[in-house]
């Protein structure tokens, strides 16, 4: 079982605890988070443009979290994308706005309080007779085991009952029990019967978890959905009255996922599995038995009085019917024979008997009688009828691959058309003893339906042939060779036989299930496109009923909101294609329901208003919040403007947000209404929404619509991106392995700042991110031991140099400053990981790197305090809590950081100074590679033949000395690659031709050579580096003699070298005991090194 990880010693941890719970106490006594829109005498006379200029702002936001529990890790990984975003928009100067709602809207909770009422009448208000009840059916499954063991006959049955009592004793989880494991004492839950208890309960949890967190919020502006919130309430019903105007929520049948048991559609939000799923339709085709089987009569007998029985298939391909040969049915599945009417019964499984009692299908609706009930093992060998078959009557057969969980467990057989369907039929021909079938079932060829241009009029067969399928048993390659079948029947197929003979597959399609359910042989047929189950853990089915629903698909509404995505900032190409595929298939949307919790549809009261439908342009409302209620998310009380929910009319609405005549009589004075307005205007449209990607086929997609649909497009959001979502330790985050963590738990474990470095190394992409707990425990001795040094440098900095600066301190002040830039890149990219790496982990290699070059003079006292305040700077936007400490305790600075600008250097980072900085490391490197492959390869000589000799060239443990040979001059085979790759360029597009590169390559014999292709691609990297003109001229843009001169003192002292000096190659040649094949090995940039001894 996955654990997380125990923490062995917390001093520093809680020390650093302490210093975050100052720094938040100073931000909310400062109020730091709260913004308003400029004031209206601050806007006199400004045009928009002059406003955002002299203004900027930054709004952004995230998915309010639904409200049935604490916040979890994978709520946090949400939220910080914002609120690093939120940190760093501050730092340019921006007035900057995260909010925060409450969603409560819709069924978990109030399923979840329906649930304690009957945990409660079960085991008592306190559950106090839970141990008791769970003694009993210890005690009933032991019984159940040792009956098992002693009554042989009875084995089957004991199976079946120990496994209804396993199922309850330990599959499934009371709500009471859940209650519990988020930390709600047992002897409060009973108050949680109350739906509305959880509205009060969970978000002040919420709140507190977020300022612990350190979240930028203004608080001010949160809310709660639904009625609870009457200036919320009053909101959606501007919202939906609106979109009902315009025409966008319409009235009536449709397909619908749909729960029996709660009598009412099921859509994402209300659902424990199967989010994202819609409706399938097929097309139910009817096949009147015309003779049982033995078996099947005998089980089957008089039970469906006199009625005409059919069995059903559900196929998505019914201009095949005409190539019937056969039905399949699964040998291990029980089919119901269930009645339709008086006249006829349909045979198929109850899990499709279910869909079609909500359909119409089966009368009355709701209501499934089963007549009988039969093996599909029996019904092997009856015959039926086939409606438009070329073959009229054809036998059942059986099929190994049938299943239960889709479609109507009955399978019509075209061979010609489907892989499946001709492999299984060549399996039961070749074995028909093995099948237990008379050969005669099987006796029909497959019948030419489709003509393709690839396959011909086979198709299936040639398919299985072609991915050389020898088996039913070849599931996955039936897989492949179906989707090849189907795709190139229905894009380039032509009907052969029938009614529309000689049209395409896509136009007879249609038309042939409308033949086959006007001749009264087939029927319309859905169901959930896999297994849904809702709230109240029922299994949902496909009902076809009259209901209000949002015309999401509408081609005129659908090309308007394509016109919103083209036009919006996705961050990703990934997220983009998403939201494209999404409105690809997005269709009708049910937008009411009449259980749960919500605000009531206005035109139609006996429905309330659906949990996503509720929730697609709050975040306008947002900037409005403070000012209706400020300070209580329930709105009981007027806000500072004093204006009661009744004042925010449909028409006061549409004036704020939509630019609409204001009323006249108004319920409220104008100038009220202006300043709601006011603040509108100043913050829409927001900048940026994040979300997990899961979000994108419903919630993010609707947001897009319903924005196109209700605001000018001036007010259409800005930008959207989409995270993955978060594993804990490289593993799914899971309760029952123990391998998770809530939002408070991360916090209290490891702090707030390690908790967000660690948040922000996770990953930005779509692809799921890792919190490592080994990370974030790493980061709490990190921070320590930074904060340690900072205050000892300050305290410390008379004893460090001061006045003139040397070589060193030149390259560290540029390295400072380019990481700052670079930093600040990832940060406007939103690629928060990048921009730890550079900002905070690599900014203090630089730091490391330069104390120890400039370990014999000491570190100059301004660069030290310049990068003390730089690296507090450039963490804050992730972990500002000890960034504010360096701040202020530190530095005495006496704003808060959270009121600090980004640091921008004073003057251009030199590429050449930097380069020369990573020469130092590389070649610092290279040498200390060069010794320990020498001492290598001298002890691998000892003992051999020439070892004594060896060791008299070179001793490591007498006094050493190094030669470093610096060569001006590239290789011949260097020249001339960088020659082709000149002659290949292009000035005017500044590109190389690489046809033509490997044209010159092989015109100079080069071809071959396996140096050349990747030194060309280096070269091409440091074209786009530092231009072409610079690139081609070869030369380093430093000095390397005078560079490794710098490093001489450096280098003597780290590798222990009694002396070191630079020699030029031509300098070497000219002096006696240089070894010319080191000499000669050397390049620019690659210098050669030599040790002996002294």
């Amino acid at each position: 079982m996955a654990q997380t990880i125990e923490l062995a010693q917390t001093a520093k941890r809680d020390h650093l605890k302490a210093l975050e719970k100052q720094s938040q106490d100073r931000w909310q006594s400062e109020k730091l988070f709260e913004v308003n829109a400029p004031s209206q005498s601050e806007l006199a006379g400004l045009s928009p443009d002059e406003i955002k200029t002299k203004f900027p702002k930054w709004f952004g936001n995230f998915p309010y979290p639904y409200m049935n529990g604490s916040l979890h890790l994978g709520h946090a990984f949400t939220i910080s994308k914002i609120e690093f975003a939120a940190g760093y928009q501050r730092m340019l100067g921006k007035r900057v706005l995260f909010p925060h709602g409450f969603h409560v809207t819709g069924m978990p909770i109030k399923a979840s309080a329906d649930k304690i009422i009957r945990e409660m009448e079960l085991f008592g208000p306190d559950f106090e007779r839970y141990e008791e009840m769970q003694a009993e059916l210890e005690l009933a499954k032991a019984e159940a085991e040792k009956a098992m063991i002693e009554d042989e006959p009875t084995t089957a049955v004991g199976k079946a009952k120990k496994g209804k009592l396993i199922a309850k004793s330990t599959g499934l989880t009371y709500q009471f029990q859940i209650m519990e494991s988020i930390g709600v004492p047992r002897a409060e839950i009973k108050k949680f019967a109350d739906p509305l208890y959880w509205l009060t309960y969970f978000p002040p949890i919420a709140i507190a978890d977020n300022n612990a967190f350190g979240s930028r919020i203004d608080w001010r502006r949160s809310f709660l959905t639904t009625n609870a919130n009457p200036y919320y309430d009053a909101f959606v019903r501007w919202q939906v009255n609106k979109l009902h105007k315009l025409g966008k929520i319409k009235f009536g049948e449709r397909y619908t996922i749909y729960s029996p048991k709660d009598g009412q559609p099921c859509m994402d939000h209300d659902r424990q599995d199967g989010e994202g799923y819609g409706p399938q339709e097929y097309t139910g085709v009817k096949m009147e038995v015309l003779e049982w089987s033995p078996a099947a009569k005998a089980a089957i007998g008089d039970k469906v009085g006199g009625r005409k029985v059919f069995m059903v298939a559900a196929t998505l391909r019914p201009e095949t019917m005409y190539g019937q040969t056969n039905t399949f049915v699964g040998t291990a599945i029980k089919y119901g024979i269930f009645a339709a009417d008086d006249k006829e019964a349909y045979m198929c499984t109850l899990r499709a008997a279910r869909n079609m009692a909500y359909q119409g299908t089966i009368t009355p609706r709701g209501h499934i009688e089963q007549l009988a009930e039969v093996d599909g093992a029996k019904v092997v060998g009856t015959k039926i009828k086939a409606p438009f078959a070329i073959n009229p009557e054809v036998y059942v057969l059986p099929m190994d691959n049938v299943l239960p969980t889709k479609g109507t467990g009955v399978v019509t057989s075209v061979p010609s058309d489907s892989p499946d369907d001709f492999q299984t039929l060549t399996d039961l021909r070749k074995k028909p003893e093995f099948y237990k079938i008379d050969p005669s079932w099987a006796a029909i060829d497959p019948v030419p339906v489709i003509s393709t241009p690839t396959y011909g009029e086979m198709t299936a067969p040639a398919v299985v042939k072609q991915l050389k399928i020898q088996s039913q048993k070849d599931t996955k390659q039936l897989a492949e060779a179906k989707e090849i079948a189907y795709k190139e029947g229905f894009y380039n197929g032509t009907m052969l036989v029938g009614e529309f003979k000689g049209e395409s597959v896509q136009d007879a399609k249609p038309k042939v299930r409308e033949a086959m359910i006007n001749a009264g042989l087939a029927f319309a047929y859905a169901e959930p496109e896999g297994l849904v189950i809702s709230r109240s853990a029922d299994e949902c089915v496909v009902a076809l009923m009259d209901q209000w629903y949002l015309d999401y698909g509408e081609p005129a509404w659908k090309k308007q909101t394509e016109g919103l995505l083209a036009r919006m900032n996705t961050h990703s190409q990934e997220t983009r294609h998403a939201f494209e595929k999404t409105l690809d298939w997005l269709n009708k949307w049910a937008c009411a329901r009449t259980y749960g919790l919500g605000s009531v549809l206005p035109w139609d009261p006996q429905f309330l208003v659906e949990s996503l439908s509720d929730s697609t342009i709050y975040m306008s409302y947002y900037t409005v919040a403070q000012l209706l209620h400020e300070g209580n998310i329930e709105g009981s009380k007027p806000g500072p403007l004093g204006i009661t929910p009744e004042q925010m009319t449909d028409e006061i609405w549409e004036y704020i947000f939509c630019n609409g005549p204001f009323p006249d009589p108004s319920p409220l004075p104008r100038e009220k209404a202006d300043a709601l307005k006011r603040e509108y205007q100043y913050f829409y449209p927001f900048d940026v929404r994040s979300s997990a990607k899961d979000l994108i086929p419903n919630h993010l997609t609707f947001a897009l619509y319903n924005h196109a649909a209700i605001f000018p497009e001036d007010k259409w959001p800005l930008s959207m991106r989409a995270n993955g979502h978060l594993m804990l330790n490289g593993k799914k985050m899971s309760k029952s392995t123990g391998n998770s963590l809530t939002l408070r738990e991360a916090i209290e474990k490891f702090g707030a700042d390690a908790t967000r470095l660690s948040l922000a190394d996770a990953g930005d992409g779509m692809e799921d991110a890792n919190f490592e707990e080994k990370t974030a425990n790493a980061n709490i001795l990190r921070i320590h031991t930074l904060l340690a040094w900072c205050e000892e440098m300050v305290k410390d900095q008379a004893n460090l140099r001061h006045g003139p600066r040397n070589y060193h301190d030149q390259v560290f002040e540029q390295e400072v400053n380019d990481l700052i830039n670079i930093t600040q890149s990832h940060y406007e990219a939103t690629n928060y990981k990048d921009a730890l790496k550079y900002g905070f982990y690599d900014f203090q290699s630089a730091r490391d790197w330069y104390r120890e070059v400039t370990a014999d003079v000491g570190m100059h006292a301004d660069l030290v305090l310049y990068w003390i305040r730089n690296a507090a700077l450039l963490v804050t936007p992730v972990a500002p809590h000890f960034a504010e400490h360096i701040w202020s305790t530190i530095l005495q600075q006496p704003k808060s950081i959270q009121l600090a600008l980004w640091p921008t250097p004073s003057t251009p980072v030199d590429p050449t100074i930097i380069e020369a900085g990573q020469y130092m490391r590389g070649t610092i490197k290279t040498i200390r590679d060069a010794e320990a492959s020498l001492l290598k390869a001298l002890t691998k000589a000892k003992g051999k033949k020439g070892a004594s000799m060896n060791e008299a060239m070179f001793d490591p443990k007498k006094p050493k000395g190094v030669r470093i040979y610096v060569a001006t001059k590239f290789p011949e085979w260097q020249d001339t690659c960088v020659q082709i790759v000149k002659d290949a360029y292009s000035k005017e597009d500044n590109k190389v031709d690489d046809a033509k590169v490997k044209e010159l390559l092989i015109q100079n014999d080069l071809i071959k050579d396996k140096r050349a292709m990747p030194f060309i691609q280096l070269f091409k990297r440091r074209m786009a580096q530092y231009g072409a003109e610079t690139a081609f001229r070869r030369a380093l843009p430093f000095s390397e003699s005078g560079v490794l001169r710098e490093l001489l003192p450096y280098l003597k002292k780290t590798l222990n070298l009694t002396e070191a000096e630079v020699l030029s190659v031509e300098e070497a040649r000219q002096k006696e005991g240089c070894n010319n094949t080191i000499i000669d090995a050397s390049e620019p940039g690659s210098p050669g090194f030599e040790y002996y001894n002294v």
